[in-house]
């Protein structure tokens, strides 16, 4: 069985933790364990919430007292298979143009490469989506080429733009709101992750992302589109595509 424990978190919430460190099988576990908790429909579960190493779950002590839900708990990890789960696949642009790439240089100078050569590494990247959070629709993805890993910067900005992309160790995430950030900003992503209308993110943990170098004059068409409303983005079977 896999090794875990489990902690409070106020009145009407347990972490499960399952380790220390930012790793696939470990956030298999936690995917894993949210998907079961979910699909069995427990009364009392308001909600599940995944981490990168742990997995918060909500719930209504009235209902569910913690002593049960903890049952619960270790039942379903006794039966716990931490297969990845197999998310969809999204094929995202960004534009590594330095009037985006504000980090760009300093990245590449840091890492003793090109400015080519870091975009190549970094789009050359399958990620995954290890959770959602700080912002809404804000995806951690990993892992992030290790010649681009840096410590965070030493100065954070007060804003950033939204759709900054922006890299911290082995960690990369599109900013979908205007934000303060510490990361090293290398592009922008013309495609909304937040659906405030529908109050929806675009991406989910388990997926994978690939993103596609464009153009600034792609760029632009991509978010005059978005803005429209015309911009139509699903998952395929190997790619996401941008269709007007």
């Amino acid at each position: 069985m896999l090794e875990y424990k489990v902690l409070p978190a106020g009145d009407t919430a347990l972490v499960v933790e399952f380790g220390d460190r930012i790793d696939r099988s470990l956030s298999a576990a936690v995917l894993s364990l949210a998907r079961n908790l979910d699909t069995e429909q427990i009364a009392g579960i308001v909600e599940t919430v995944p981490t990168f190493r742990s997995l918060m779950v909500h719930y209504e002590p009235l209902v569910l007292p913690a002593s049960a839900l903890m049952a619960k708990i270790d039942e379903q990890i006794k039966k716990l298979t931490a297969r990845e789960i197999i998310g969809r696949m999204w094929r995202l642009p960004v534009c590594y143009d330095p009037g985006f790439a504000i980090d760009l240089d300093d990245v590449a100078q840091r890492a003793a490469l090109s400015r080519q050569r870091v975009v190549e590494l970094h789009s050359g990247q399958i990620y995954h989506v290890y959770m959602l959070g700080f912002l809404p629709g804000q995806a951690y993805m990993g892992e992030v080429a290790a010649e681009l890993a840096l410590d965070r910067r030493a100065t954070p900005r007060t804003k950033i733009p939204a759709g900054s992309l922006a890299i911290a160790a082995r960690i990369s995430c599109v900013f979908p709101l205007e934000t303060p950030c510490g990361w090293h900003v290398i592009g922008r992503c013309p495609i909304p992750l937040w659906d405030r209308a529908r109050a929806t993110a675009l991406l989910a943990p388990a997926d994978k992302v690939t993103f596609v170098p464009v153009s600034v004059r792609e760029y632009e068409t991509l978010v005059t589109r978005a803005a429209q409303g015309i911009l139509r983005i699903e998952p395929v079977s190997d790619c996401v595509e941008a269709v007007a």
